[in-house]
């Protein structure tokens, strides 16, 4: 298995996690127990960070709207009844805010330097 498979597949395995994660109406606890925000925050940092080394090649707004959907999905999902879960705007704000903040800072130096690579020819 190549280097890029590997990071998608660690890319889709952690989006799953989250989605189950987010989705149990009991989910275990994390040591320290952050507060919901700092996990939701937490989750979209490392998949945006995956996503951005498991598709190099696609756009940085693209990622970070697919990632901002994904946060939106779950939001929904937790407003199901049935789980017990609270569905908060907010969440999805710090998702999708979380995944900007990771996709800038990952990409920002690499568009920099094609751009003083181009001005230079």
């Amino acid at each position: 298995m190549n280097r890029q498979a590997i990071l998608r597949t660690a890319f889709w395995f952690a989006a799953l996690l989250a989605l189950v994660m987010a989705s149990l109406p009991h989910p275990p606890e994390i040591p320290g127990a952050p507060n919901d925000k700092i996990q939701h925050i937490a989750a979209f940092l490392a998949l945006g960070t995956l996503a951005s080394f498991a598709y190099p090649r696609t756009g940085s707004v693209r990622i970070g709207v697919g990632l901002s959907l994904f946060g939106a999905l779950i939001e929904i999902v937790q407003a199901i009844p049935a789980l017990h879960r609270d569905s908060d705007p907010f969440d999805w704000l710090a998702d999708s805010a979380a995944a900007a903040v990771i996709l800038i800072l990952l990409r920002w130096p690499r568009a920099r330097s094609h751009t003083s690579a181009a001005e230079k020819s």
